[in-house]
């Protein structure tokens, strides 16, 4: 029998000693608290936040500023032109005495006064300091290199025999041998002289020096590119000068604020946009003319210019700015409708022509095909089958053809109407140019617009960016077929990912038994959310479009052979590329959101007599239904942003037809649509005129994180109602 023994008593000199003695000092360390941690956490959580916050901020701030009607300004440049135009932006860069021999005669002038103050406060600062000298000696050991290599630039020489060009060479270096200590002394006085005077006195000073050196480079007889080195000695006194001067200046560097002017009138000037800095503007040229106008077009872009007359057919019916506004205000919205009628005709009354042609060619297509494969040989041309096809065919075509003659009638006649109304627009170079109203979409004086006449605009050009097709390769217009094109994909992808997702969830948690079959395929899972996506579009391409698309051709279509209808990209291939690229974000959210269900509610139902079935169905979806939720989200929001594999198959630059529609069946499976993330990227990419793009893909960008939101919001408005739902439910 064991006797239990009782501790020790604890003595107070044992009580009070410690159990753990410290072995160091005992000073407060951070480190043991955590406090470095705490910091660096809180330091990524930080800049995470502020990259988020600032790409969000920079693409709001440049996508909602695209539409706002901006003031036209009319200047003249240097060179004698004048332009009217739209600043859209302005930046500063640096500019140098390096840059004046890729300018112009007049704007180097203005360049060089822009320039010449910065050159003497510089050369300045040198005589102040003692260092003009020493900087001066110290450029001209590198001016002999700069002469030998302009000397071997003079076309003269350039022609020479090598003999020839060796012999100056050698030349050249013992005539300053002998002359540069006289020219650097003699320069030295020159620049202090024009330092104490002023400005202009230093400008003349270089001018005079650049004059008489280009001269001498503008030689050409061989004979004379030395004989005036050493014959004129104002002459070689500048050429040794030149290139001094030009190492003494070569870290001046000034601002410059150069603007960024849209000018349209493409067809004109053959360019959208010019860069203007401020030294090539004349002095007091740049003003805001009260009836300069700017013209939205179909074609070209916009054009800008001062309305002069109207014309209705041979009459001119106001002659004036004023007068042509009013008219044109008068005249252009029912020129607008009749536009719209035109285009009604050709989309919907030519298209279902065209369509109804179309089905009864591929009618009579199959049953050739089918005429072929019953009767065994090719030639049923001559069956009485065929021929009665043959005779409906004809007088379907016969009808039709006599429908498309109206309709073309009625067309003639709207554009006959429309072609009488002309205006003419007087451009800032003073040419006349004629515009038809048709082709104008919106026209506004932007310099006398009201604040809430440029409101106005503005939601007008958000309304025609909302619900118009694009025009002038996608850089104007609207979104509206990629807005539908986003949401038709994004939902037929939810539709195929979430009921495979959650099935394969289900069946992984609920189902299947632990064991390395089911440990390798959980590894395959989470190692498919790591493929690059343009993987997918090529397995999507060459699996769904090519293998499977070409089946179904060949077996359902076979009358529309060879041209591809499922053999091709597609809505419905599009939608399962991106329904297999998300797959992995379905399952793995849905299975968390099961293995959150408590067990015990499980163990509940069975014990009442359910079914594991019946428990899945009542006890663990509806409450794993908020993870679920979440899963189908993020797929939503990643499937929503991809381009990489719709480039392959289905997304397009510009579709003429949408993917749903009121034309039976309504949704069509097989045609290519518009994406706003492929948007971005010809816009960003692709566009021939990329400074008028830019504006366009923050604009699209930002209507793209919008719609994500929009959808992504409805499913968490959906899973909290579903959370709440079973928040406080008991079994």
């Amino acid at each position: 029998m064991s006797v239990p023994v009782a501790p020790p008593a604890e003595t107070p000199a044992t009580s009070r000693q410690p159990a753990y003695r410290r072995v160091f000092g005992g000073s407060y360390s951070l480190a043991a608290q955590g406090e470095p941690a705490l910091w660096v956490c809180a330091a990524g959580l930080v800049v995470c936040l502020t990259m988020i916050v600032g790409l969000l901020a920079l693409v709001l701030l440049q996508g909602s500023f695209t539409f706002w009607p901006l003031p036209l300004t009319e200047l003249e440049t240097r060179d004698g032109k004048r332009h009217l135009g739209e600043f859209t932006r302005e930046e500063t860069f640096t500019m140098g005495f390096a840059a004046l021999a890729t300018l112009e005669e007049t704007e180097r002038e203005a360049a060089e006064r822009l320039l010449c103050p910065a050159l003497r406060r510089y050369l300045q600062r040198l005589v102040e300091n003692d260092r003009l000298e020493p900087a001066m000696q110290e450029a001209a050991k590198q001016a002999a290199g700069l002469l030998e290599r302009a000397l071997l630039e003079i076309p003269a020489v350039a022609s020479a025999t090598p003999a020839e060009q060796r012999r100056m060479r050698a030349e050249l270096q013992s005539l300053w041998r002998e002359r540069r200590s006289e020219y650097r002394r003699r320069l030295l006085d020159r620049l202090r002289e024009s330092l104490e005077r002023s400005d202009d006195a230093l400008l003349e000073l270089l001018r005079g020096i650049e004059a008489k050196y280009q001269s001498w480079l503008g030689q050409s007889d061989p004979s004379q590119v030395m004989a005036s080195l050493r014959d004129d000695d104002a002459t070689a006194f500048a050429v040794w000068s030149r290139p001094v001067l030009q190492l003494l200046a070569v870290d001046v560097r000034i601002p410059v604020r150069r603007r960024l002017l849209r000018i349209g009138n493409y067809e004109l000037t053959n360019e959208h946009f010019r860069w203007i800095a401020d030294y090539q503007i004349v002095p007091g040229s740049e003003h805001h003319p009260q009836w300069a106008a700017i013209f939205e077009r179909i074609a070209w872009g916009r054009f800008y210019g001062i309305p002069k007359e109207l014309w209705v057919g041979d009459e001119r019916v106001a002659v004036g700015p004023q007068q042509t506004w009013l008219a044109f205000e008068r005249h252009h919205p029912a020129v607008r409708k009749r536009w719209r009628e035109i285009r009604h005709i050709e989309k919907h009354v030519i298209g279902e022509i065209n369509r109804k042609m179309e089905a009864a060619r591929l009618s009579l297509r199959r049953l050739e095909l089918d005429l072929q494969r019953r009767l065994g040989r090719t030639d049923v041309r001559e069956t009485p089958q065929f021929r009665h096809a043959q005779a409906e065919f004809d007088e379907t075509e016969k009808r039709l053809n006599e429908a498309f003659r109206q309709a073309q009638q009625n067309i003639e006649r709207l554009r006959a109407e429309n072609a009488g109304f002309r205006l003419v627009v007087t451009t800032a170079e003073g040419d006349d140019h004629s515009l038809q109203l048709a082709d104008i979409v919106r026209a506004y004086t932007a310099n006398r617009l009201t604040r809430r006449e440029k409101f106005s605009v503005y939601l007008s050009r958000w309304w025609e960016f909302l619900s118009e097709e694009p025009r002038e390769a996608n850089s104007e217009g609207g979104v509206f077929p990629a807005i539908w094109g986003t949401v038709a994909m994004t939902l037929l992808m939810s539709v195929v990912v979430v009921p495979f997702g959650v099935l394969a969830a289900l069946y992984l948690r609920e189902y299947a038994r632990s064991g390395p079959a089911i440990s390798i395929l959980r590894i395959a899972i989470n190692n498919l959310a790591g493929v690059p996506s343009i993987v997918f579009g090529v397995f999507g391409l060459g699996f769904f479009c090519y293998t499977v698309g070409g089946g179904v051709d060949a077996l359902f279509f076979p009358e529309r052979l060879p041209a591809p209808t499922f053999g091709t990209g597609g809505l419905l291939w599009a939608s399962l590329t991106l329904a297999l690229l998300t797959l992995p974000v379905v399952i793995v959210a849905t299975e968390e959101a099961l293995a959150a269900v408590p067990r015990s509610m499980r163990e509940g139902s069975l014990a009442c007599g359910a079914t594991q079935w019946q428990t899945i169905r009542n006890i663990v979806l509806p409450r794993a239904m908020p993870g679920i939720m979440t899963g189908m989200i993020l797929a939503m929001a990643r499937g929503a942003g991809e381009v990489a594999p719709l480039m392959l198959v289905g997304a397009v630059k510009l579709a003429p037809e949408l993917p749903i529609d009121g034309v039976f069946p309504y949704v069509h499976l097989e045609r290519s649509f518009m994406h706003l993330g492929f948007h971005i990227y010809d816009l960003g990419f692709q566009s021939p005129n990329s400074e008028a793009a830019k504006p366009m893909v923050f604009t699209t960008t930002l209507l793209l994180i919008v719609l994500i939101g929009v959808m992504n919001f409805f499913a968490m408005w959906l899973r909290s109602r579903l959370t709440r739902r079973f928040a406080h439910g008991q079994f």
